[in-house]
C-alpha cells in the first residue's frame, strides 16, 4: 500500500458509520479533523461548556494525544488511527469499561489481538494500540469520552521497551480509514450493552484474549505475583506469595526474565 501523501484525500467512511449508528444514537453525529492537539482533550472541552451530544471524532493527526498515567500519544497522518468517542453514560457500575473497549476493538479487527488489562491492545507480544476513556461529571449526568489509538503503519520504536505493532503487518491492505469502518459502530454498540449489563457477561470473551493471564506481573504499587486473570467486574486477580489480591487500578507490567521481554 502506498501511503498517503499530504495532498492526499483520505476517503473516511463518515456518512456509513452515521447512517449505522443514529438509529441506535439519538443525536449522534461523525466530525474528521485534519489536526488537533487531542480528540479527547476536546470532548472534554466541549463537555464542560455543555455540548454533550454523541459524538465520534476523529483527528487526522494529533500534536498531543494522551494515553494513560499522562503518556504521549503523536500520530500522525495515515500512521495511526486516532478517535474519541463521546456519549452520555449511566452505567450501573463503571468497573470493566476499558476491557469493553479494548474486547469490542479486538474483535473486531483481528483474531490475534490480544488485550493487556487495562486499556492496551497486544499482538505478537508488542503493542497495538491504547484505549484512555475520561469521565465529565455534569449535575446528575455522566458524559464519557471514550479515546482509541490504534498503530497502522509502524512506528518509531525509541523509548520503548518494544517495538511497537502495526495493524499493517497482519492485514496488509488496511487503512485508517478502513480500520475506522470495522471499529466504529460495533464499539457503540459494546459500550451501549455494558452501560446495561457490565462487564460480567464478556469475562470469557475477555479471557481468550487476556496476554497477562497465567504471566508473573508485577504492579507499580508493588504487588508481585502470578496473573490469574479478571473477575466478573474486570478487575485483575494476582496469586502472590500471601494470597490472592485483586488489583482494581495500576500499572501492570511482565517481571522481566532471561529472554523474556516486559510487557
Amino acid at each position: 500500500m502506498v501511503p498517503p501523501s499530504s495532498e492526499t484525500l483520505l476517503r473516511w467512511p463518515a456518512e456509513a458509520i452515521w447512517e449505522a449508528v443514529s438509529p441506535k444514537l439519538p443525536d449522534f453525529s461523525v466530525e474528521i479533523l485534519p489536526a488537533i492537539d487531542s480528540t479527547n482533550s476536546e470532548l472534554m472541552r466541549r463537555a464542560r461548556a455543555g455540548q454533550t451530544d454523541a459524538v465520534l471524532l476523529v483527528a487526522e493527526s494529533q500534536s498531543a494525544g494522551r494515553g494513560r498515567l499522562g503518556r504521549q500519544w503523536v500520530s500522525q497522518r495515515g500512521d495511526s488511527l486516532t478517535f474519541s468517542l463521546g456519549m452520555p453514560l449511566a452505567p450501573k457500575d463503571w468497573s470493566g469499561l476499558s476491557l469493553a473497549v479494548g474486547l469490542s476493538l479486538a474483535e473486531s479487527l483481528h483474531p490475534q489481538v490480544g488485550l493487556k488489562w487495562p486499556n492496551d491492545l497486544w499482538i505478537d507480544g508488542h503493542k497495538l494500540g491504547g484505549i484512555l476513556i475520561e469521565v465529565a461529571r455534569l449535575g446528575g449526568q455522566s458524559y464519557v469520552v471514550i479515546g482509541v489509538g490504534l498503530n497502522i503503519r509502524t512506528q518509531a520504536a525509541e523509548g520503548l521497551r518494544t517495538p511497537p505493532a502495526a495493524l499493517l503487518d497482519w492485514l496488509p491492505d488496511m487503512s485508517a480509514t478502513e480500520a475506522l469502518g470495522r471499529v466504529a459502530e460495533p464499539l457503540v454498540v459494546a459500550v451501549q450493552a455494558f452501560a446495561l449489563s457490565g462487564f460480567a457477561p464478556l469475562q470469557a470473551r475477555f479471557h481468550a484474549r487476556d496476554v497477562l493471564q497465567g504471566q508473573e506481573v508485577s504492579t507499580s504499587d508493588g504487588v508481585h505475583g502470578l496473573a490469574l486473570g479478571v473477575d466478573a467486574g474486570g478487575v485483575l486477580q494476582i496469586e502472590t506469595a500471601t494470597g490472592v489480591v485483586s488489583v482494581h487500578s495500576s500499572e501492570v507490567s511482565v517481571r522481566p526474565k532471561a529472554h523474556q521481554e516486559k510487557i
